[in-house]
């Protein structure tokens, strides 16, 4: 069921992205050569507990995910397990996924970070990532639906020549980290539940270099290209309002 929203129960959406955004700023800061994922972990747990939040990630799932943050580098799509033996080189992207608790409710974003100098290819997929972000964010508008959105997403990725993973999506969120409704990032327009005030789920284009297909990794987490080129990851959690939506966790906005 697709939950609908006070403004006071959106109004904590907004303090929950807040403090999401903060931690993707910290981690932005830190990405760089020689950094381990652990360590990146550790920075989000450490400023998601000063602010009096949670890691909901932690202990998430069969088999439950030891991380506070999703940390994926380079062809892995999403879900990477932070690690004191994954280390950040020259060249390399990294994805984090950052989901924090505050008060009962959630904040949700990922964000691809280059490391150091990255290749053109690689800066190209990780800004039109963030592009179809964007394109699909101007359909989640009182009155369309969430396959205006999915449409936008993959007709900017697919345009570049990208592949859109299908099998995971965006979400709505709310007082659970996942809820209804699925956000895929492909689709057709007109279709799919009506967006509404007062709803919030998440944007979240995970695209890759090549071609869409994904495997995943013996942990049960880790999802990677299965063609082991670069994939990019741009999210933010979006509440809709009567003045269009409004992203909760825009952390360049801090």
């Amino acid at each position: 069921m697709v939950e609908i929203l006070s403004d006071y129960e959106l109004d904590r959406m907004r303090e929950a992205g807040k403090l999401t955004a903060m931690v993707l700023k910290e981690l932005r800061a830190a990405v760089k050569p020689g950094v381990s994922t652990k360590k990146l972990d550790d920075i989000a747990m450490r400023v998601i507990r000063e602010a009096g939040g949670t890691a909901p990630c932690v202990g998430y799932g069969e088999p439950p995910f030891p991380g506070a943050i999703c940390t994926s580098i380079n062809e892995v799509v999403v879900h990477g397990i932070p690690s004191e033996k994954a280390i950040l080189k020259e060249g390399d992207i990294v994805t984090c996924d950052v989901v924090a608790e505050l008060n009962g409710f959630m904040g949700d974003a990922a964000r691809t970070f280059a490391v150091g100098e990255i290749s053109e290819e690689k800066r190209l997929l990780i800004d039109r990532t963030r592009e179809a972000f964007f394109e699909g964010l101007k359909k989640a508008q009182i009155g369309n639906r969430i396959g205006d959105v999915s449409s936008a997403v993959q007709a900017c990725a697919e345009g570049y020549g990208y592949g859109v993973v299908r099998e995971l999506t965006g979400h709505g969120i709310g007082r659970e980290m996942h809820q209804d409704p699925d956000v895929p990032n492909y689709g057709k327009a007109g279709r799919g539940h009506r967006i509404l005030k007062g709803m919030a789920f998440c944007i979240e284009p995970m695209i890759n270099m090549g071609k869409r297909y994904v495997v995943l990794e013996d942990d049960g987490w880790t999802v990677l290209a299965a063609d082991g080129l670069p994939a990019a990851h741009y999210e933010n959690t979006v509440i809709i309002t009567d003045n269009g939506p409004e992203m909760t966790t825009y952390e360049e906005e801090i």
